[in-house]
Parts: C-alpha cells; structure tokens; sequence
C-alpha cells in the first residue's frame, strides 16, 4: 500500500489530498485507506465510504474484491457499483473530480465511488486521444455490448415466432443452413453459449501458453465439428463468435461478466414470448438499472436523471475546454474545474 500511496502523491502533490487509514478483518488486519479531495469531495460520499468500511464484519479481506462485496448497495445486483482500477494516473484524475478512491493493502486494485454505468465502458486512454477519435470509440463500445447482448436473443426469436420478418434472400440463406439441424434454435443458440464459456474458463484456468492454444484451436475444431455434425448452423456459429467478440470491448473484466450472464435471460425470455419476450427483459434490466445506486448516487445518471452538464464525458467526450464543471451527480463542494473564460482565450506569445 505504501508504495501505492507513493505513486498516486507524485501525482496529486498537494495538502488536499487526505488519506485515512483503517484496519479491516478479525484474522487478516488488512489495511484500508480511504482517500479523497478535502474541499472538493462531498463529505456526504466520504462519510458513506467510511461507514460502510468501518462496519465491514468479515474475518479475512485479501483482496479488494471483498470490499466491493461488502459495501455495495446492492449485493445481490450482477452490475458492479464501485469501478476498479490498476492505474494511479486514473486514480489521480477522479480525485480531482470529487470522488472517493479505497486501497487494499497487498492488493493492486484500487476501488473508485460513486460511479455510472457509463464510466464503465469508456477507457482511460481515451483522454489520451482528441476527442473526436475518443467520442468514436466509445459508441462502438457500446454497439458492441448491445450486438453482443441482444443478436443471439433476437435470431431465436426471428426463426421460433417471427420469420417473416427475414429479408426473403437471407430467409432462404436461414432455411440451407439449417435444413440437417435436428435442435430448435434455442438449444442450438445454448449449447453454442456454452461451448463459447467453457473455452474462456478453460483458457483462463491453463497456463497462458496453453490457454491461448485452447481457445484458437478449441474453437476452430469445435465450431468446424459442431457445424460438419449438423448439431448447429453455419450462421448462428457466426453470430455467435461475433457476440463473443463484441463483449471483448467492454474495457471493465467485471462489466464484461455482467454481459456475459445476461445473454441468457435474454435467450429464454426470446424462446418463450419472441421479441415480446426480449423487451419484457429489457424492461426488467432497465427497472433494476434505474433503481440501482452507487453509495447512494443515481447509477444510471447522466440518462436518468437527465443532466446536460454531466453528459459532456459520457457517451461521447467533448473538448477539454468544455469540461469546466465537474460531474453535478457528485454534489462536490467546489462544482468548477477552472474558468471557462480562461480556457478559451489562445493569446500569443507575443502578446
């Protein structure tokens, strides 16, 4: 943790910055440190954080990851409430803009609250980019994660309920593929989901070498066989491969969980009722979303509740001369980065 601490000092070099210290577990006395902006983050938010650490009654926290568990406000939720980083310069940044940071001792993920559902799907690095390139990125992010949720639901509510929504030449393209296929496409579509999970646990779980080998040949040969078999069509191994793709995107490994879990709600529902049964889960997923929060703070925010002000590093990143105020959800005690008049005057050397 020291050095953790060390390395994000460099980069805040200031009074400030407040670290508070606390140990947490009967039998791993871990060390927790809290930190924030004193004069810029809402007391509200710090004293929620440190509440909620202090009462943490567990014997052994070894990881971060426990933290999450622990004090989220909703632990039964498969969306992540607190945003993980390995990066101090990330850390350094949402100082600045009001928000809490925790740090485990022996741990090199540091915890980051409140946040958003968008804040999960856009990188650090995109500040690296102009904002164009950046703004560009983060909408294919997010087309990726609906592709990757929602294809695979409405091709087996396209072919179980609603085939004659099917252009007619990719309707003849649907009937050859699957002509020798003796499965309903919803155990088709299962049993491709599952082949797809069981070749990402088990190249996470070999050695990196092997894992890697794992993954491309496993799925080349079994995608090949299955299809050869005539256990699945050639179509839906292709829409399914890009599903598995399109969730690689999502920059946060925990978010990507989350998308991972929720495709197969979405099939059953999709079986059931067709794409009555698809906007019957959306529905259900977007009443949890908008009830769900972030120590408190409205985790679907800038959408709901709608604020202009907080959506200029959203979806989309506008200049950095246009992000003067900080995020409004925060309730920050000093809500202005810098001047706005000062960061749109170019004067010359000369002058």
């Amino acid at each position: 943790m020291d050095h953790n601490l060390n390395m994000i000092r460099k980069r805040v070099p200031v009074k400030e910055l407040v670290i508070e210290n606390y140990t947490v577990g009967s039998i791993s006395k871990s060390g927790v440190a809290v930190l924030y902006m004193d004069g810029i983050a809402n007391k509200e938010n710090v004293n929620t954080v440190i509440q909620r650490v202090k009462d943490i009654e567990f014997d052994e926290i070894t990881d971060s990851s426990y933290i999450v568990q622990l004090i989220s406000d909703n632990q039964n939720s498969p969306f992540p409430q607190l945003l993980d980083t390995e990066r101090p310069d990330r850390i350094a940044a949402i100082l600045a803009e009001g928000k809490v940071a925790i740090l485990v001792d022996g741990s090199p993920h540091a915890l980051i609250g409140p946040t958003t559902l968008v804040e999960f799907f856009g990188s650090f690095e995109d500040y690296f980019l102009n904002y164009l390139f950046s703004s560009f990125f983060r909408l294919i992010r997010l087309f990726a994660v609906a592709f990757s949720l929602l294809i695979t639901p409405i091709y087996v509510a396209a072919l179980s309920y609603h085939y004659e929504l099917i252009p007619k030449d990719l309707l003849s393209t649907l009937i050859t593929s699957r002509r020798e296929i003796p499965l309903p496409p919803i155990l088709e579509a299962v049993f491709l989901e599952l082949t797809i999970e069981l070749l990402r646990e088990a190249g996470a779980r070999l050695p990196t070498k092997v894992g890697q080998t794992i993954g491309i040949v496993g799925g080349i040969v079994i995608g090949t066989a299955s299809v050869e078999a005539g256990l699945t069509s050639n179509v839906l191994l292709i829409i399914v491969a890009l599903a598995a793709l399109a969730s690689f995107t999502t920059p946060v490994y925990r978010m990507g969980n989350t998308i991972r879990l929720l495709r197969f709600p979405f099939l059953f529902f999709a079986e059931l009722w067709g794409m009555l049964g698809i906007v019957i889960s959306f529905s259900f997923l977007l009443t949890h979303l908008l009830k769900l929060t972030s120590l408190g703070r409205p985790f679907l925010e800038p959408l709901y509740p709608p604020r202009i002000t907080d959506s200029k590093d959203a979806i989309i990143r506008l200049p950095f001369t246009m992000l003067y105020n900080r995020p409004q959800y925060l309730r920050t005690e000093n809500p202005v980065r810098f001047s706005e008049k000062k960061a749109k005057e170019k004067k010359d050397i000369d002058e």
